[in-house]
């Protein structure tokens, strides 16, 4: 596998842990509006988010875009797990059903 391949595979796991950080300040009640978006939690996520875009940028130059569209629909099978763990979010069938497409889908079209 291309390195740069892996690369995009980390990128969707950090993805993932900066739209669960999002939510769980969203879960938070914050003393003013200010504070919503000035949170360690919101610039965390913010900065993982800038960091992420920045490596897919570069990364994109040096994967076909074919594969690299396909590794990126990973990042919602990292968000439901990653939701059951730390938010302890149930999901529902179809959601475990549409997940099991997107995993079907990345390992027949990359094999």
């Amino acid at each position: 596998m291309h390195p740069y391949m892996l690369i995009l595979f980390a990128t969707t796991f950090f993805t993932a842990i900066s739209q669960v950080l999002m939510k769980k300040s969203a879960q938070i009640e914050h003393k003013s509006w200010i504070y919503e978006y000035l949170n360690w939690r919101v610039i965390l996520a913010y900065g993982i988010a800038f960091t992420v875009l920045m490596v897919n940028t570069y990364a994109y130059t040096e994967v076909e875009i074919k594969y690299a569209s396909i590794i990126d629909a990973f990042s919602y099978v990292n968000v439901m797990i990653f939701s059951y763990l730390l938010l302890k979010e149930k999901f529902t069938g179809l959601q475990l059903v549409g997940n099991l497409i997107i995993i079907t889908g990345i390992l027949v079209y990359t094999l």
